[in-house]
This record gives C-alpha cells, structure tokens and sequence, in this order.
C-alpha cells in the first residue's frame, strides 16, 4: 500500500523559513515526479513545485521562485519543500504526490492528506 505522508506544517510569521517532508512508501517510485501542491481556503489547488524522483529536473510556480526550494533523498524515499521568506499568501495546506512531470492535479496518482501552513503577520 502506497502511502505519501507530509510533515512540518505549523504556523510563522511573514519572512520566516519551514521545511516540509514528504515520506513515501509502498512501491518504488522510479520514474516518477514528486511534487508539491498547496490549497488556501476558497481557492483551486495549485502546484507549488516539481521534481524528478529518477533524475534532477525540478521546476517551481512562478509565485514561489527565489524562495522555494524542493529536494529529495532517494536513500530515505523523502522529498522536501524548503520554504524561505514566506508571505501570508504562502498560507495553505500542502499536500504531496506522486504521478508524472505534469502541474495538472489528475497526472498523480498518490497523495498525502495534508499539511497546515499557516503566516502571520
């Protein structure tokens, strides 16, 4: 049984830094991408960052360039979302996935339920 489970949610003020992990498990996950998406009350769920389990391609929104970061350990079938300077417009749930190198929600196939990032001012 595949499960994507995310970690490191929690609450900061603007400008601040957190992390997020995304621990995967159940099957090997070669070949696939691994992102990050996020969803702020009344809005669509967007994704956030990309990047290739197998490889080193990553790609990022336009909104999270420059201060977002996203990383893996193969070793420890984790991936990351190093967040830096965030703003208030940062605040959602994160979720993690795992499908093919798409930004459209139906392309992944395995979800975490969530993470809470909340900023304040």
């Amino acid at each position: 049984q595949v499960q994507m489970v995310e970690s490191g949610g929690g609450l900061v003020r603007t400008g601040d830094s957190l992390r997020l992990s995304c621990a995967a498990s159940g099957r090997t996950f070669s070949g696939y991408t691994m992102s990050w998406f996020r969803q702020a009350p009344g809005k669509e769920r967007e994704i956030v960052a990309r990047i290739e389990w197998s490889g080193n391609g990553t790609d990022y929104a336009d909104s999270v360039k420059g201060r977002f970061t996203i990383s893996k350990d193969n070793a420890k079938n984790t991936f990351y979302l190093q967040m830096n300077s965030l703003k208030l417009e940062d605040a959602a749930v994160y979720y993690c996935a795992a499908g093919s190198w798409a930004v459209r929600e139906a392309a992944y196939k395995y979800w975490g339920r969530g993470t809470q990032v909340t900023v304040s001012s």
